[in-house]
């Protein structure tokens, strides 16, 4: 076997044949690096439909660098001498390969990174970290955007980003303004469907199992048997021609209406105007420069409205570029980080679905089938009842990162801690995202099929949600009316009478004891 001059890792979210590892990259004296180990499916108990789509993605990829003519060293699963682990498994490929030096592109999971170091230092060979091209902003520039600010606000961070690389703007230079003449059109973006439902929605694209997959699907049912979820519905794209025909999927039938309803949720319908694309986008099979051009494109041509458009670029350049800086620049003691001292266990239906509280019930099976929710069910419905409960953040984040398909630590991690679970203190968002039952029953119908009233704080059948939230304000009374933000949420506890909140108290005590799930 021929000693690469340099072996160049390949991450299972680093597949792009672009990518700043493959630069200067000699098929006669190169090789490419890559393994599948059980530790990323057991460091957090990863869903089938997580690992499944991992894994398929990979094996697509292999065969994709295999016809470009770039000699590969593949790991697989099931082969009889897997070391089990990243580094344990690169420490036994670097034994045999003999490579002078290692190349890759910046990993997005602080624990790969340390790992592989930890590796290159103890085989004494030099590791060449390239910068990952599939982001607007570097994590220098964030960094740079942030020092000296007392809070990181997304939404300055936007506008710089669309001034910097002229999307939605008119104009140039210093009289640039913004297309439409306002940043943001998030009030437009807010409706929910009516009593009568979506009606139609365009399907999303979805693909069959080709072989590899079939092949995978079939691994996973056997290697992780116990893990969460099915694999049944598995659709999701694969491939790079799977990535493109998804995106233009979207651009072409939901995008139009997607600002709209974005904050909608609709029982049974997971789907909805959502683009889905999220996971493809992680895997780097979608660059986010095509897909925020793709966007602006439609809106020029006339096929979607300003609102929708401003509202998904605003996903991708602004959102997805801000928690990735948050990641990077706060870590690693990010991970630890607890302000509400939130310490009740995650309830074991969250990895089941098993419930009598509607709303939980139909996200969680989503959930478990197809490994997706939307971003409201997220915020607002499974990491709002976290939150309220007091579960602790690290046990939130461990969920969120098995379940879903798109998670990867540097994106799922801040959006959870902090947007969701607000353990960080305000750094990410400047209030806690809490609210009564009553927010779900305005988004969406799923309190009608109930056996608990939003309107009802306590008895036995007050929602939970609505007794948590007046428990949550109770507990933490102190905190948040020093937040201007909440102050006019903790004034109203002033009308609640010593017995309410004693009952209040009462109720919540038994919802977090599991008599009420």
């Amino acid at each position: 076997m021929k000693t690469p001059r340099s072996l160049v890792l390949v991450l299972g979210d680093q597949l792009d044949l672009d990518a700043a590892a493959f630069d200067g990259f000699d098929p006669a004296l190169d090789a490419v690096w890559m393994a599948e180990v059980a530790q990323e499916s057991t460091h957090v108990w990863s869903s089938k439909q997580r690992t499944a789509l991992f894994l398929s993605a990979m094996r697509h990829f292999a065969a994709q660098l295999r016809q470009a003519g770039r000699v590969l060293h593949y790991t697989r699963l099931d082969e009889a001498d897997n070391a089990g682990s990243l580094g344990a498994q690169l420490k036994t490929d670097i034994l045999r390969l003999k490579p002078t030096q290692l190349i890759m592109t910046a990993p997005g999971d602080w624990r790969v990174l340390q790992d592989i170091k930890a590796v290159a230092a103890a085989m004494q060979l030099p590791l060449d970290v390239r910068e990952d091209r599939h982001f607007f902003t570097t994590v220098r520039e964030f960094a740079a955007h942030a020092k000296g600010r007392k809070s990181l606000r997304m939404e300055y961070f936007y506008r710089e980003q669309r001034k910097r690389h002229g999307v939605l703007m008119e104009g140039g230079g210093a009289i640039a303004q913004p297309t439409g003449g306002q940043w943001n059109y998030d009030s437009d973006n807010r409706e929910s469907f009516g009593a009568d439902g979506p009606g139609f929605v365009p399907a999303r694209a979805s693909f069959e199992a080709d072989e590899i997959t079939r092949e995978v699907i079939a691994l996973v049912n056997t290697q992780f048997a116990d893990h969460p979820g099915q694999l049944d519905s598995f659709a999701w794209p694969v491939t790079r021609e799977q990535a493109l025909a998804s995106l233009q999927s979207f651009i072409d039938d939901r995008l139009p209406l997607f600002g709209r309803y974005q904050d909608a949720i609709w029982p049974g319908d997971p789907w909805l105007y959502h683009s889905h694309i999220s996971c493809a986008l992680n895997l780097k099979l979608l660059n986010p420069r095509e897909v925020v051009a793709a966007a602006e494109l439609a809106l020029r041509e006339g096929r979607a409205p300003l609102a929708s458009v401003e509202g998904f670029i605003r996903q991708i350049l602004g959102w997805r570029e801000y928690v990735r800086g948050i990641y990077w620049t706060q870590m690693p003691d990010y991970a630890g980080r607890n302000t509400l001292g939130a310490h009740h266990d995650l309830p074991a239906w969250y990895w089941s679905g098993e419930t009598n509280f509607a709303c939980l019930r139909d996200a969680l099976a989503q959930t478990l089938t197809h490994g997706y929710a939307n971003h409201i069910q997220r915020l607002m419905v499974t990491g709002l009842y976290a939150l309220m409960l007091g579960v602790e953040p690290k046990q939130v984040h461990e969920w969120y990162l098995a379940v879903y398909v798109d998670a990867v630590e540097w994106v799922e991690l801040p959006n959870t801690l902090g947007m969701s679970q607000y353990a960080d203190g305000g750094l990410m968002g400047s209030k806690p995202y809490v609210a009564t039952g009553k927010y779900i029953q305005r988004m969406s119908p799923h309190c009608k099929g109930c056996r608990y009233d939003p309107a009802l704080k306590t008895g036995e059948r007050a929602c939970p949600f609505t007794t948590l939230y007046w428990d949550l304000l109770m507990r933490h009374e102190t905190l948040l009316a020093a937040n201007p933000r909440m102050a006019l949420q903790v004034k109203n506890l002033a009308r609640i009478t010593e017995a309410e909140r004693q009952a209040v108290k009462d109720r919540a005590g038994e919802i977090r004891s599991g008599k009420v799930a």
